[in-house]
């Protein structure tokens, strides 16, 4: 994570309002700007007013990254479901 620019390595770094953070999120990197701070523990939406997002809006014409096309393999690969581990089982009794 850093905040504006300068990695952190403790997670008690205070924060101010025009603060820039950037840290990874899933396969993305996150760029959000502090525009105030909260002051108690309160909804989501009310912590999205805390925030602006710095990152451009994805183009539309991209599908969003759920379900394979997320993990990066094809059908197929990887460790078995728990259906194929069944069939797998049986083919190795009755063959």
């Amino acid at each position: 994570m850093r905040v504006n620019g300068a990695r952190i390595s403790k997670a008690s770094r205070n924060l101010h309002p025009g603060d820039i953070l950037t840290f990874p999120l899933g396969p993305h990197i996150r760029v959000i700007e502090v525009v105030a701070l909260g002051l108690r523990r309160g909804p989501a939406s009310e912590a999205q007013t805390l925030y602006r997002d710095l990152e451009p809006p994805a183009p539309s014409g991209q599908p969003k990254t759920t379900g394979e096309a997320a993990t990066g393999r094809t059908t197929g690969t990887g460790r078995p479901t728990k259906r194929e581990r069944r069939q797998t089982v049986a083919w190795k009794e009755n063959g």
